[in-house]
């Protein structure tokens, strides 16, 4: 890699995967992808038992705009020998574990993917980018960058003096396989992640606990929505839509859409309402189950046993217990990579939320050159809506970039068909009647 990248992405996750995969497409293109994990893998500490994906396999790495691409999710059923025996299952959804293995396995057949390269800081000499990995005494050039190294778990305030074996984020969870047998165990967030987290315990998938305890500042334990007509906003046509509003009505419409892509699958709800009921009548002496939604967590002392401080939203009292183990499912937080140099950090625009400012073709605003661009996945939430964090649209987004990057149409990137006119591209007037011909006019008068 002496001669400068056309692209560099940074970070290899699902959605960095998805461009490698599409660019495989596009042979003129020089790109690379590098990533400090040995090898690709995807929340190794999220894989509980039995998670399933809340999205269709249909929406894969590849499929949305190259449904030829040897990198599909059917594909690799295929080649794996599974094809029959997946499409007899007549699965709801694929379960996690399987698509990790999906992913894992196109990451093997990527050339331009490397692991075990460690970025220390990349910087700007006003033409080319300059990465720097560890170890390395040359820097990788590249024209473009693309950032995808995730976001941080999120930890509430109060609990991040206390991260440890006792303390932690859901994504370590299976880790850690913590023994929580006889133990109080407080589960804190309402969301699909929250909700897994109890059924596993409930299961006794780490031992027996004597107590758990799921606190959530939501209303109640609220379903994903994944009706019809909230599945518009994850198309082509909505997202359009979305970045075009101003900045203050995106982020109304994003909190109002909240449901649409962060509540419970209703197989996880049910299972778990059914759990719960089957363990009141059955009677048995643990564990003791309490349910608490529209609480607070204020305040943490520990170590452990901790002393819990919770306000209830609902009569505004603080409630307080004591638990030996807490679970935090409180999901991520967006943040600039640390290893941006601090002269590409001050010329990055950010909203009031410290998110970067993207372009339709999902480029960050910068100070820099107009025919060299910093791309970003999984950050734009703000600028593109609720589609941007999941993997329902990872494909189209990925080939918008491409074709960007390119200056040419390589994949499509746009609908045919919409049954939702966001834009007002359609008109409910009725069209006007054009001139009878003269047959017709014949006919009638016959």
């Amino acid at each position: 890699m002496t001669a400068p990248l056309d692209l560099a992405g940074l970070g290899i996750g699902p959605f960095n995967l998805s461009l490698a995969a599409l660019l495989r497409e596009v042979p003129h293109l020089e790109t690379a992808f590098f990533d400090r994990k040995p090898h690709f893998n995807w929340h190794p500490g999220m894989m509980l038992p039995g998670v399933r994906l809340q999205t269709s396999y249909l929406k894969d790495l590849v499929t949305g705009v190259a449904p030829w691409s040897p990198n599909s999710f059917l594909n690799y059923l295929v080649q794996n020998g599974r094809f029959y025996a997946f499409m007899n299952a007549n699965l709801p959804a694929v379960s996690r574990a399987e698509f990790a293995d999906y992913m894992a396995w196109v990451a093997q057949g990527l050339n331009s993917l490397h692991f075990g390269r460690n970025i220390d800081h990349v910087d700007f000499d006003g033409n080319l980018f300059h990465i720097h990995c560890h170890g390395e005494q040359r820097p990788v050039l590249a024209h473009n960058l693309c950032l995808g190294t995730g976001k941080t778990p999120s930890l509430p305030e109060s609990c991040r003096p206390w991260q440890g074996d006792d303390c932690f984020h859901n994504m370590e969870l299976t880790l850690r396989q913590p023994d929580v047998s006889g133990q109080h165990v407080t589960v804190v967030g309402g969301g699909q992640s929250g909700a897994e987290v109890v059924l596993s315990l409930l299961q006794g998938d780490w031992g027996t606990p004597e107590c758990i305890h799921w606190l959530s500042r939501r209303s109640n334990f609220e379903p994903l929505d994944e009706t019809p007509f909230t599945n518009e906003y994850f198309t082509p046509g909505y997202v359009d839509t979305f970045h075009g509003l101003e900045e203050a009505q995106r982020l109304t419409r994003v909190n109002h859409q909240k449901l649409a892509s962060d509540g419970i699958s209703t197989d996880t709800l049910n299972a778990l309402y059914q759990r719960l009921y089957e363990h009141r009548v059955t009677g048995g002496p643990s564990p003791r189950v309490v349910l608490q939604p529209e609480r607070t967590l204020e305040a943490v002392a520990g170590p452990a046993p901790y002393a819990l401080t919770a306000r209830n939203e609902l009569n505004g009292h603080h409630e307080q217990t004591t638990t030996n183990r807490l679970i935090l499912c409180t999901g991520f937080d967006t943040q600039l990579p640390g290893y941006l140099s601090q002269p590409l950090r001050q010329g990055l625009e950010t909203d009031d939320h410290g998110e970067l400012r993207l372009g339709h073709h999902f480029e960050a605003t910068w100070d820099g050159p107009l025919n060299r661009h910093i791309y970003a996945v999984n950050a734009g939430r703000h600028s593109h809506g609720i589609a941007e964090p999941q993997m329902s649209l990872m494909c189209w987004r990925s080939a918008r970039i491409i074709n960007h990057l390119a200056g040419e149409r390589l994949f499509p990137v746009t609908e045919g068909i919409r049954l939702v006119d966001w834009d007002g591209t359609e008109t409910a007037t009725a069209p006007e009647a054009e001139p009878a011909s003269l047959a017709a006019l014949i006919h009638n008068t016959l």
